[in-house]
């Protein structure tokens, strides 16, 4: 009763709070963390009050489900679940991901070639509205629409205050296989295999991600959850860092709290920015700080400061453009976009992450999501890339992720909008569901309080 208590103060709070915004002023979350890459206008009022929003409210082993706070982060979600041995279907990769931010925004991880994105094991949600409503909403009935369409609305459409998702059975490790290719069209016709069979040499998948670090070095991960494993778990979060170790070892084990979060400590590898991979400075460095969030609060400092930038100039070296993004690519188009990719962008490693919407009853059954509108029965990886590539001469920043976002299109494939997005409002409206938003936008938030998605995603408003 104390947990329905608090989490109706909370949203009470959240509703003073969005009342309290001026008319025509910018709707923001007032939140410590975020995991956007893009730069955003500065607020010019308080943002809405989600402190109270950050909690799991209840688990329930024998249904599998849980109702979690829209503000709670996986990691303490993953707290909760674990020890009834469950988690959720889909734990995108970062520590201080939300489980609203998930949804609203998408997420994805190594169990998505069978179990989708995170919006797909939500079983209903609350939400507050443009209107200030708070609305529960579910796959069925007469707010479905705005079920369907809040997925990669990013806020434009409402904020989830609580969401009952479904669960998992996990084991307490997972076995790893890292296999190497050395031809890409190899990797892809392995990953549809797993897909396919959901096994890979007679041995069960119940999680597969990989890593390019060439078109003639790429790796697959096959994990398979287990309580019974031959050699002691890896420990990653120490002097050893996870994706070098991909190279050197064909097998692997990780508890199962240390597999969800192995790209976490070094934020994939991007904490070779700052030093961190260096044996010196890791010993220096401490653990509680290998974190993605404190890396990404060292990324905001630098884009407010330019420190780095401006060393650089001193130096002579060009400018550089953050190129951030995440792209979904069909399955039988992804050997050639890593190809063009290598030739064209040049930045390495690259993440791979298989994905298929998810059949909850079987081939056939999966759902339509229209502002992502990925193909029900259609394969895809997605490719995550994250850095930057210097400007040059005669060039200007955004140019690079311009041809990437034409050549993502030409391939049949989408892009995730938590980076910088460069699209003209007539290619956004077809490629993120344009109609659609405006049919659900106008019923549920009939003012336009909220921000839209075109100037979030684009405009940076």
């Amino acid at each position: 009763m104390h947990a329905v208590r608090d989490h109706e103060r909370a949203v009470d709070a959240l509703r003073r709070s969005y009342t309290a915004v001026p008319a025509g002023e910018p709707v923001r979350l007032a939140k410590r963390t975020s995991n956007l890459f893009r730069p955003r206008s500065a607020p010019r009022t308080p943002g809405l009050d989600v402190s109270g929003l950050t909690h799991v409210l209840n688990v329930d082993p024998a249904a599998r489900t849980a109702d979690v706070q829209g503000m709670c982060t996986y990691e303490d979600l993953v707290d909760a679940t674990l020890p009834h041995g469950l988690m959720p279907l889909v734990v995108p990769q970062l520590r201080t991901i939300t489980l609203g931010g998930a949804v609203t925004g998408l997420g994805i991880e190594s169990t998505s070639f069978r179990n989708g994105l995170p919006h797909e094991s939500v079983l209903e949600m609350d939400v507050l509205t443009g209107a200030g409503e708070i609305l529960t909403i579910r796959p069925e009935g007469e707010r479905a629409d705005l079920f369907r369409a809040f997925p990669n609305s990013l806020g434009s459409l409402g904020y989830a205050t609580r969401l009952r998702i479904e669960l998992q059975p996990v084991r307490r490790y997972v076995a790893l296989r890292n296999i190497r290719f050395t031809r890409l069209e190899e990797l892809t016709d392995a990953i549809g295999e797993v897909i396919a069979k959901g096994e890979w040499g007679g041995d069960p998948v119940d999680a597969m991600d990989g890593v390019m670090f060439s078109p003639g070095e790429a790796y697959l991960v096959l994990g398979t959850f287990t309580d019974e494993v031959e050699r002691a778990p890896s420990d990653y979060t120490g002097q050893d860092i996870y994706y070098r170790s991909l190279r050197r070892r064909t097998r692997d084990v990780l508890t199962t709290y240390d597999y969800l979060w192995r790209w976490d400590t070094d934020w994939f590898w991007c904490s070779a920015a700052f030093g961190v991979q260096h044996p010196v400075v890791r010993r220096l460095w401490p653990a509680r700080y290998r974190r993605s969030d404190f890396y990404h609060r060292l990324v905001r400092l630098e884009h407010r400061h330019q420190v780095a930038a401006r060393v650089d100039r001193w130096r002579g070296l060009p400018a550089r453009e953050r190129v951030v993004q995440d792209v979904e690519i069909p399955l039988d188009r992804t050997a050639d976009f890593l190809r063009w990719f290598a030739g064209t962008v040049g930045m390495t490693p690259v993440w791979l992450c298989p994905l298929r919407l998810r059949e909850p009853a079987g081939p056939g059954s999966a759902g339509s999501w229209p502002l992502y509108p990925l193909q029900p029965g259609e394969s895809y990886v997605n490719i995550g890339f994250w850095g930057s590539v210097p400007i040059a001469d005669g060039a200007a920043d955004g140019d690079v992720n311009r041809v990437i976002e034409r050549a993502v299109s030409e391939a049949g494939g989408h892009k995730s909008l938590y980076s910088d997005a460069y699209y003209d409002r007539e290619a956004f409206d077809r490629l993120y569901g344009g109609e659609s938003w405006r049919a659900v936008k106008d019923r549920y938030d009939p003012d336009h309080r909220l921000t839209g998605l075109y100037e979030k995603a684009v405009a940076r408003q």
